[in-house]
């Protein structure tokens, strides 16, 4: 049988006395929903509970203990057979944590109206933070430790934080997280935050027919962030608080993927295989990014004379580009050719009124600089596995299914299985995560759109004297020149950045271990050696691989990766627009791999395309760095600029 303990929900500080606002109240509301009104909309909390809602935040108002209660649900040993029905029943509960189990009811002895407009309550929240901080936070937060592994089920009675409670704790947080976003700031700023609510709202179960909704929301004035819980339908003393830990989902397939960390099940009849999305998608994605294709143009014929006007927005172009053939202008109107940093979106205006201008991107180039595309168009060349250049890649937003049953078909055949979650369109390694949890990953997919490819858990690696053997990844600068006919060059000079920790596959939250990009993070030390110092070090660790064959290897991939993506027409390929040119930045690394003939060789694996990458690194050291491209790309004048034509 099962016993119910009941208990009251705490109470901050009960609700001021009536609920009607007049005068001064009218012009809080109204302030209220002018910095509120679109996230309350967004969420579909009724308006009916707004004007409660603004009096209970303004005041601090936590009034559900009067309306709830917590009831634990424990299990009594009775006949051995009981036990074991009764321990399958529990089972099937999507509780989160360990058992004893506990659900919300509704203790209020007259019920709660959905109609009341005073049915809105706030639920605090025990912990917000951001991954990369997690564990530091656990270690050091006094107290924290201990009320998450208490509200988890999770056994720990110290007094000080010890690195196995805390690892229990990561693990088991993701089927307690909650996250949100804000649209504003840096990107730094931009990076979701997680959150776990207080025991109360922990407590709250899922139902497929919940009878309350949730919804975060950011309390502008005290810039807070709380959880808002309102009724969907009226409700009795001792009724379930319920909510749909997949709110949103329709699909039952993708529904039972989401509610995975909570009901556990097996994916296996999914099938893996990850063919390309349809022209559809593509034509989807080019609305989504209103952008406009140009009208088909000739190439346009330049005096071999001509000094070209440069309109551009990049310091370090107005700063390092001295050709005696490009001057600068601050008028666009009168420039030939567009050196933008922010995205060009009216080709066809461009096109129509001014063919002749020339400007440094090309019509649907984020097929190449948006991760999800990138696997998108790979697959052209190695099948729905992707080529070997890339690592295979799922799009968490359309491709979760699939995921999960490759992830699950490798962990039933002991393969690794460390994955690295990435969004689609932010660099320098922001709100990326390495992990081998499944359950992270799928909550991962709540927060902004991800694609999670598989962790290189056997890369090249590279001897630092004052550290052993690190990490590192190669960033290449490609020029683009034309499309039809495909011309591509790479700059000969290429960029290396190491880790600072000796590599191994443990401590995944561990920055310095298990990335290279050190240039952004404050107090860490940033390791540099130059291409020219690099290769000779690295054919004397590794005699047997030289490095013009690891590099040819390389450029390979490179001329798949550009014919693949040029293949199709626009969208589904590189708008081939004559007025176009553009330069990107390719990191990459190099992965233990076996040719088809059981040698053992290092395979390049594409980690990411950038548009308009920083080249601070590349004006310091070589100063002819933007005349070089310039004369490549806009004079076609490749000689004696440090480039390499590929294809």
């Amino acid at each position: 049988m099962l016993r119910f303990a009941a208990g009251r929900v705490g109470v901050r500080q009960q609700p001021e006395p009536g609920s009607a606002m007049s005068g001064e109240g009218d012009e809080e509301l109204a302030a209220f929903v002018a910095l509120h009104g679109a996230a309350l909309r967004a969420s579909c909390v009724p308006a009916r509970y707004w004007e409660s809602l603004c009096r209970k935040l303004r005041g601090e108002v936590f009034d559900a203990g009067d309306y709830f209660g917590i009831m634990q649900v424990e299990e009594v040993d009775e006949e051995e057979e009981g036990d074991e029905a009764m321990e399958d029943e529990l089972k099937k509960k999507p509780n989160p944590g360990n058992e004893p189990c506990f659900k919300v009811i509704v203790t209020n002895e007259n019920g709660l109206q959905a109609s009341n407009p005073d049915s809105i309550f706030l639920i605090d929240h025990a912990w917000t933070y951001r991954i990369e901080h997690a564990r530091q936070q656990l270690l050091h937060v006094p107290g924290l430790l201990h009320r998450m592994a208490n509200l988890m089920g999770i056994d720990f009675h110290g007094e000080i934080p010890d690195e196995g409670s805390v690892e229990q704790v990561l693990q088991e947080m993701w089927k307690y997280n909650q996250t949100y976003q804000l649209s504003q700031g840096t990107a730094e700023e931009k990076v979701p935050v997680w959150y776990i609510m207080d025991e109360f709202g922990s407590r709250i179960q899922h139902s497929d027919q919940p009878s309350f909704a949730t919804a975060p929301l950011f309390y502008m004035p005290q810039q807070i962030a709380y959880t808002v819980l309102w009724p969907l339908r009226d409700l009795e003393t001792g009724d379930e608080v319920t909510r749909d830990y997949a709110y949103g989902e329709t699909d039952r397939l993708i529904r039972k993927c989401v509610l995975l960390p909570w009901v556990p099940n097996e994916v296996l009849d999914v099938n893996c295989f990850t063919p390309e999305p349809s022209d559809e998608h593509y034509q989807a994605i080019l609305a989504e990014n209103k952008e406009k294709l140009p009208i088909a143009i000739n190439p346009s014929a330049y005096d071999k004379d001509k000094v070209f006007k440069v309109f551009t927005d990049i310091q370090q172009v107005l700063n390092s580009l001295t050709h005696p053939r490009f001057v600068f202008t601050d008028k666009e109107a009168e420039a030939d050719i567009l050196y933008n940093f922010s995205h060009f979106k009216d080709y066809r205006k461009l096109s129509e009124e001014r063919p002749e201008v020339m400007l440094n991107q090309f019509p649907c180039e984020n097929l190449l600089t948006v991760k999800d595309c990138l696997a998108s168009i790979s697959r052209r060349a190695g099948g729905p596995d992707g080529p070997r250049w890339l690592p295979r890649t799922f799009n968490l937003q359309t491709e979760l299914p699939q995921f999960i049953c490759y992830f699950q078909q490798r962990e039933r055949r002991g393969e690794d299985n460390h994955w690295i979650c990435k969004p689609w369109n932010l660099a320098r390694s922001l709100d990326t995560h390495i992990t081998n949890s499944l359950n992270n990953i799928i909550r991962h997919r709540e927060s902004s759109p991800k694609v999670v490819c598989k962790y290189i858990e056997n890369p090249v690696l590279f001897h630092r004297e004052d550290v052993g053997l690190v990490k590192f990844d190669i960033r290449y600068v490609v020029l683009l020149r034309s499309v039809k006919p495909l011309k591509l060059y790479v700059y000969d000079v290429f960029w290396l950045r190491f880790s600072n920790r000796a590599f191994s596959l443990d401590d995944l939250d561990d920055y310095e271990k298990h990335f290279t990009v050190m240039n952004y993070a404050p107090g860490v030390t940033l390791k540099q050696v130059h291409c020219e110092e690099f290769v000779p070090q690295f054919e004397k660790q590794y005699p047997e691989h030289l490095w013009t064959t690891v590099q040819a290897n390389i450029f390979k991939a490179f001329a798949e990766l550009f014919q693949v993506a040029s293949a199709k027409p626009a969208p589904l390929g590189i708008c081939d627009y004559p007025s176009s040119r553009a330069i990107y930045a390719i990191d990459l690394m190099l992965k233990w791999d076996t040719s088809r003939d059981g040698k053992r060789i290092m395979q390049p694996q594409i980690l990411e395309v950038n548009f308009n990458p920083d080249c601070d690194r590349a004006c310091k050291y070589h100063p002819t760095f933007f005349n070089d491209v310039f004369s490549t790309l806009f004079l076609d004048e490749a000689d004696n600029c440090h480039v390499t034509c590929i294809v």
